[in-house]
């Protein structure tokens, strides 16, 4: 009988990680030629906001029902938070408010903190099954997604949106923005479908999502493209989350690759896991090996996102 320290705990999920990308097959040959569009100054600043918010979503819970997290905190210090849950371990903390200068409702998912084991199991668990119907009505049975993610969302999912409702409604807003990175951003992008399939019509879901790995299928992802198309998943640099699980494992990524390839140049990326375009995280970081762990923690623009980064 052995327990696991933390960084036993953190090595285990880096090393499980990495085992899914370094045998991933290779890419499929793409016949049509895209190409990539670079970022204007003011596109990449306008994600400052919510790379905030993600940031946020690291802090304590004390911290954040106060909206005293530092400078994650003060860099949207108009937000009204309304609702704070978890505990960083069998629940990843999470929270709920409303945004005036977003004019937006606003839900954040804490990604995976490596000292605490849960958390690391739920990384862990690469196997795939369909959504939960009562979730996620009217999704078909190919729509698969990794497990751990799914079972980790279904455990916030009826509060957040009964939150997500009242605070419509309360604001008179249709506007819905859900973040997150690593762990996190898993989460929200199952968030964003979720709201859709069970916000009124007149919702707008937008998504924005840091260092994320892949979620699901590739019914999944095209389900993703067709319901969420304000969806950007941004990847930071060599960053090696985004590459895993691996393809051979039948996992894919939606539309709404940003990369980030080096401070103020970021290009958004065609198409669902793009494998043509070298200005992209497929091409650039082929296999975990000529990746960086670093890079996942970011700057995404100057904003390093993680525990330590709580300030």
């Amino acid at each position: 009988m052995f327990s696991l320290t933390s960084r036993t705990s953190a090595a285990i999920s880096v090393a499980i990680l990495c085992a899914t990308a370094a045998f991933a097959a290779p890419a499929p040959v793409v016949l049509e030629e895209r190409s990539v569009t670079a970022l204007s100054s003011g596109d990449l600043a306008s994600l400052a906001p919510f790379t905030q918010f993600a940031r946020a979503a690291y802090c304590s819970t004390s911290k954040l029902q106060n909206w005293q997290c530092g400078d994650a905190c003060n860099a949207n210090s108009d937000f009204q938070v309304t609702l704070v849950g978890g505990d960083g371990n069998a629940v990843q903390i999470f929270f709920v408010g409303f945004s005036p200068s977003q004019n937006s409702v606003i839900v954040a998912h804490e990604g995976t903190d490596p000292t605490k084991f849960l958390s690391v199991l739920t990384d862990a668990n690469i196997l795939m099954d369909p959504l939960d119907t009562g979730l996620f009505p009217g999704v078909s049975s190919s729509v698969q997604v990794h497990d751990g993610f799914r079972n980790q969302q279904a455990l916030t999912a009826p509060t957040i949106l009964k939150e997500v409702k009242r605070l419509m409604a309360l604001k008179n807003t249709n506007n819905v923005v859900v973040v997150g990175h690593s762990l996190g951003g898993a989460l929200a992008e199952l968030d964003a479908l979720f709201f859709v399939l069970n916000l009124p019509s007149s919702a707008n879901v937008k998504a924005v999502t840091y260092g994320t790995p892949r979620v699901g299928n590739p019914a999944f992802a095209q389900l993703i493209d067709a319901k969420v198309p304000n969806f950007r998943r941004i990847n930071n640099e060599l960053d090696i989350i985004p590459i895993v699980p691996g393809r051979f494992l039948g996992f894919q990524h939606p539309h709404g690759e940003v990369h980030i390839i080096s401070p103020n140049n970021a290009v958004s990326c065609p198409g669902d896991d793009d494998a043509t375009d070298p200005e992209c995280q497929i091409q650039s970081v082929p296999n975990i090996f000529e990746g960086s762990i670093l890079d996942h923690l970011g700057p995404y623009q100057g904003i390093s996102i993680g525990t330590i980064f709580c300030t």
